[in-house]
């Protein structure tokens, strides 16, 4: 099984991270602003280091694109990158909203081919590997479950950004009210995963501001789960770019014509 391996360490590790970042969220830390505004934490930084010291040690061959630290653009000439987001949704975290994660993806020639999503305050890892599905795993409960996207074409959930959600994401909302139900907010990557076990079908970004570390690990849990992460082209989105941002997306359930124009 390709990539099993990778997975493998990648879940260990996403498991240490979310524990890490659990002690910052209980014992307090400092905010600082970055020079796009964003916010970044002690959790963040200590997040990243954790991660990329551990997946250096069992594939040191492989390349990294991570937000807190500087890109090295020697990862385009690598077949192997690893993308890490250590802390998505630092304003969930400093808000104290519960509703953050550690996304940890490998990319493979500019495909998503195995993925991580912790969300430390549920104790949930949410993974998939290319080809193999996507799993829910509930450390509260030790069990792991497959999970689907939604089969519904009617009676729609929404999920809306907590910080990030603009005008233009409600009027299709507005355009589509006939099929949707209703609207809810939900915080990072938490939004995807939610989709991804069928909780919800639609999500839409129509600001700019995220780049590949905040989408790289959902992009494959949504497809493996029956949804798509597309752009509004309807194009799916492909990883190690030399630019890092990424434009407008919307993720779907199983609504694949369910797109913005």
């Amino acid at each position: 099984m390709l990539y099993l391996s990778e997975l493998s360490r990648m879940i260990e590790v996403a498991k240490l991270a979310a524990s890490l970042v659990l002690k910052y969220y209980k014992n307090g830390f400092h905010v600082e602003i970055k020079s796009d505004d964003s916010p970044v934490t002690e959790a963040d930084k200590e997040s990243d280091k954790l991660i990329r010291d551990y997946l250096k040690k069992y594939f040191p061959n492989y390349a990294f694109l991570t937000e807190e630290e500087k890109d090295d653009l020697s990862r385009l000439e690598n077949d192997f990158v690893f993308i890490v987001d250590p802390l998505d949704g630092t304003k969930d975290f400093v808000e104290y909203d519960d509703e953050f994660s550690v996304n940890i993806a490998l990319c493979y020639k500019h495909e998503i081919v195995a993925s991580v999503i912790a969300i430390p305050v549920y104790n949930l890892i949410y993974y998939s590997l290319k080809g193999y599905g996507s799993y829910k795993l509930d450390l509260n409960l030790n069990q792991t479950s497959k999970i689907f996207t939604s089969n519904k074409l009617s009676d729609l959930t929404v999920l809306k950004s907590r910080y990030h959600s603009i005008k233009e994401e409600m009027d299709e909302v507005k355009k589509h009210q006939d099929l949707i139900k209703e609207v809810k907010t939900a915080g990072s990557a938490y939004k995807a995963c939610l989709i991804a076990e069928g909780k919800a079908e639609i999500s839409y970004r129509l600001s700019l501001g995220t780049k590949e570390w905040d989408t790289a690990a959902f992009t494959l849990l949504i497809k493996e789960a029956g949804g798509e992460v597309l752009d509004l082209k309807k194009n799916e989105i492909l990883y190690n770019r030399k630019d890092v941002k990424n434009g407008y997306y919307i993720i779907v359930s199983n609504i694949k014509n369910f797109l913005y124009d």
